[in-house]
């Protein structure tokens, strides 16, 4: 087994993967729409801010990155990239306390530095019109609900991990095409409700970037997505255990 560092780093560089180019591609599609950039009849939406092609590239993004991340680094960490599966995983028993501390730090780390290098490559319209593709809830959406949605998505994503990637039973070579696709498809199917970000780390890089460069102050919102991915993790992760329980 690799070092704990190295298994660290490997969980910071998988996490500032998935913010660079995720959360910067919802970054860049709210700056189409701005007319930021050049717009072709192939963009994305078509100008159609929010329209179900906007997040279906949006979470195709996310889906892709995640698969690479975990082909090119799962052995090295297992790429949890995402502090409510480390969480989960602890929780019922799979990872040392130790271990999970660490990996949470690295992946809030990572995620910070993954949004700080998506302002760097574009510029300060990543912030002021992108936003840095923070998550929040859309217009009409109360916070319980913003909480429930997280959670129900979150939940799905866990119980494709556990299916393809904790159960040793699992088929080998599937998991990150499963994973990326639940990913792709939780991102389409809720991202106009509350951003979907199914991931703490996701939003704290954005949100700690537009606030250290001037951005928008979204930290009001930040239980959100901390509360729903790790409720819906714990859930999948426990009830997972408990209809294959032998």
């Amino acid at each position: 087994m690799a070092t704990l560092t190295n298994r660290s780093i490997a969980e910071a560089v998988g996490t500032a993967l998935l913010v660079y180019f995720g959360a910067g591609a919802a970054a860049i599609t709210l700056m189409i729409a701005n007319g930021t950039k050049p717009a072709t009849p192939f963009n994305i939406g078509i100008g159609q801010l929010g329209g179900l092609g906007d997040w279906f590239a949006i979470g195709l993004t996310f889906g892709i990155v995640i698969a690479v991340v975990i082909y090119a680094l799962g052995r090295v960490s297992g790429a949890h990239i995402n502090p409510a599966v480390t969480i989960a995983l602890w929780a019922t028993k799979r990872f040392p306390a130790g271990d999970a501390v660490a990996y949470i730090i690295a992946q809030l780390i990572g995620a910070a530095v993954g949004s700080l290098l998506f302002f760097l490559t574009v510029g300060m319209d990543a912030v002021t019109i992108g936003g840095l593709g923070a998550t929040a809830p859309f217009p009409g959406i109360g916070y319980g609900q913003a909480i429930l949605v997280e959670a129900i998505a979150t939940f799905v994503l866990m119980l494709a991990i556990m299916g393809t990637a904790v159960d040793k039973k699992a088929p080998a070579g599937f998991a990150g095409l499963v994973i990326g696709l639940s990913v792709t498809a939780m991102i389409t199917s809720t991202g106009n409700i509350a951003g979907a970000s199914l991931n703490p780390a996701r939003t704290f890089g954005p949100y700690l970037m537009d606030f250290l460069l001037g951005g928008s102050n979204l930290w009001g919102f930040f239980p959100i997505y901390i509360i729903g991915p790790v409720a819906g993790a714990l859930l999948a992760a426990f009830f997972y255990d408990r209809i294959t329980a032998e």
